[in-house]
């Protein structure tokens, strides 16, 4: 692989690769554009490491290691033994194979795994173990084989800080691409009536303070024989930007979920930034300040005879919004185009469906509110 310039892959929830494509261009990378399901970028290592540290939106950071035809099993076995395993990965560390094959005449995964897998261990010496936290991912469809690495270990949306957690909690992941679909500023006031555990209040209180979202957690990397402890201590350093005053507001009427929020905050060094009360929906009012975003994530999986009162949660937020809020903005993430009708908000056209926990779900947003 070369030394200098290889592709980085992030991955991203299908629906949202505009998103993140965006996010990476403002973070300086070199994009070279999206597929579904994923940012395709030009970089090196020093990339990578700032990709999976900074990048906001991104689920995972895969590096491409090599791609070949392979028409059977031998020709598979012969070409991924000349892959330059050593300038990747290192003989004392374990790594595990995963393989998908479509359309292809190699058809069978685990076949297909354990022929990289022999390879890796025969032609490098590393362990393959079936638990190892270091991935590779073998494709192969219509006979062109790609392998990739997964460079980040657990997802990315497990940043190691929101530990207190309430019902169906929001993917931080999720949360900051819908925050920037809905046009969100650092230093902007955000306020979300139904906190829950407090993920959207948190995302914009760490963009406001510029800091980074895997600030403290590891990576798979850190594993690789690519590795340079030096420069990645470099690059975690940050200089937080100093904010007077709070920009994150929530409310939830569940008492347990505001005092998860809290903790949250704490932990994520943004307890300045952030506010949050226990109160219902339908007593929501503005912070004092100028008008900003009300970002929302209602519930929406209520059984069948619960549905009743799931739309008048949101007739009862739709009118907190039209009587309290008008120079602010309404984000909402649903899934039914009927609850988000019953707010009586002026909605645009929604977002794709993106698939959350096996549910779709939608953006919906306003413009101003008048």
């Amino acid at each position: 692989m070369d030394a200098d310039a290889f592709e980085i892959f992030l991955t991203v929830q299908p629906g949202l690769e505009a998103v993140l494509e965006e996010e990476a261009r403002e973070g300086g990378f070199a994009v070279a554009g999206s597929v579904s399901g994923g940012v395709l970028l030009s970089g090196g290592w020093p990339e990578v490491w700032r990709a999976n540290l900074s990048l906001r939106g991104a689920g995972r950071v895969l590096v491409r290691v090599a791609q070949f035809r392979a028409m059977h099993l031998a020709q598979l076995d012969k070409r991924a033994r000349k892959v330059a395993w050593g300038a990747v990965l290192r003989k004392d560390v374990a790594v595990k194979v995963d393989a998908t094959c479509r359309a292809s005449k190699i058809y069978h995964n685990k076949a297909a795994a354990q022929r990289v897998a022999r390879a890796i261990n025969e032609e490098l010496g590393a362990p393959v173990e079936a638990k190892a936290a270091l991935r590779i991912m073998v494709r192969i469809e219509d006979d062109l084989c790609t392998i990739s690495l997964d460079t980040s270990g657990a997802p990315l949306h497990q940043r190691g800080l929101k530990q207190a957690v309430s019902k169906a909690p929001m993917r931080e992941t999720l949360a900051a691409l819908f925050l920037r679909q809905c046009g969100y500023r650092p230093g902007e006031l955000l306020f979300d009536p139904m906190c829950g555990s407090g993920t959207f209040v948190l995302e914009a209180a760490e963009r406001t303070a510029g800091l980074m979202p895997g600030r403290a957690r590891s990576f798979a990397f850190e594993q690789l024989a690519s590795f340079d402890p030096a420069q990645w201590a470099d690059l975690q350093q940050e200089t937080p930007k100093m904010q007077d005053g709070v920009i994150g507001f929530g409310s939830d009427r569940d008492q347990g979920a505001t005092q998860f929020a809290v903790a949250n905050a704490e932990r994520a060094g943004v307890e300045a930034l952030c506010k949050f009360q226990c109160a219902p929906v339908n007593a929501a009012t503005p912070p004092d300040g100028p008008a900003g975003l009300v970002m929302v994530n209602p519930p929406y999986g209520a059984r069948i005879g619960n549905k009743k009162l799931l739309y008048g949660l949101y007739a009862a937020f739709g009118n907190a919004m039209r009587t309290s809020f008008q120079g602010w903005r309404v984000g909402l993430v649903t899934s039914e185009t009927g609850l988000a009708r019953a707010t009586g908000l002026p909605f645009g056209p929604p977002g794709p469906y993106i698939d959350h926990g096996g549910v779709k779900i939608r953006l919906y947003k306003t413009g101003t509110i008048t």
